[in-house]
């Protein structure tokens, strides 16, 4: 049987499901990689164009590119002010179609532990990047329980489901990213937690958001009616509501930055 994977074909449902997780994130993101203003940027499994859009607005870009293997993902990314500026390709992060050094920033956001064979996705980034450039990642520490959708997929363990995870999913350790970076031969390595809250007008919104995921959606749709009512309350049950109903939420991440290297 073909093991069932994590699908991101509808851009617009990925928005309110990860887009504010993804801007929220990728601020904190960008404010520790202090990146100069007017760099090449290349977005490196660019998604729905989160996180280009946020480069596009705090960055000046002089040149930015999006890759992503989602048509998808990159019809909602043109819909963007970014489109005015990005040009975004349908491709592969383990062979990017850009020549070697043509860009002085590349970044992955939310993406390392879906590339296959992260250590080539990774060799790639440095590959079309100049000397002295950046090359930096983010992804939710799923490993220590900082996914997004960490109380529903909690409970569906609880239920005897496995939820759908990425297909590395163990990269995303701190360590573990750490050695990915200086195995591929970056210079002045750093990592850092992120750590954001997302706030939701109440339960019922915050569960609608999670539902659009297609790592629970499917899951959640295949189960008896009277257990995806329990699943609904012990959810329910692990956040917690304010006067006013709303609820809030917080999820971590890992990031890892470096240079890469002078030519010798």
């Amino acid at each position: 049987m073909t093991q069932q994977q994590i699908r991101f074909d509808d851009g617009a449902a990925y928005e309110q499901m990860m887009g504010k997780w993804s801007r929220l994130a990728g601020d904190v993101f960008l404010d520790w990689l202090g990146p100069a203003q007017g760099l090449r940027w290349v977005d490196v499994g660019c998604g729905n164009g989160a996180s280009t859009q946020l480069i596009f607005d705090r960055c000046a870009p002089a040149v930015l590119k999006g890759i992503d293997p989602s048509p998808g993902q990159l019809a909602f990314a043109h819909t963007r002010p970014v489109a005015a500026l990005a040009e975004f390709t349908l491709g592969d992060a383990m062979a990017l179609p850009f020549p070697t050094g043509d860009f002085d920033a590349a970044i992955m956001a939310l993406v390392i532990f879906f590339v296959p064979d992260p250590a080539k996705g990774v060799a790639e980034m440095v590959r079309v990047v100049s000397p002295g450039g950046l090359v930096a990642a983010y992804a939710w520490d799923i490993p220590g329980g900082g996914f997004p959708l960490e109380p529903i997929q909690a409970e569906m363990r609880a239920f005897g489901i496995e939820p759908l995870r990425p297909p590395q999913a163990d990269i995303a350790r701190i360590d573990a990213l750490a050695q990915l970076w200086m195995e591929a031969g970056l210079i002045n390595v750093e990592t850092r937690e992120i750590v954001v809250q997302r706030d939701f007008a109440d339960f019922n919104e915050f569960w609608r958001i999670c539902l659009l995921s297609s790592a629970i959606s499917g899951a959640i749709a295949a189960m008896a009616p009277d257990d995806v009512a329990l699943l609904k309350e012990r959810v329910k049950a692990r956040l917690t509501a304010g006067h006013d109903g709303q609820v809030s939420y917080v999820a971590r991440a890992n990031a890892v930055k470096g240079t890469t290297p002078a030519h010798p």
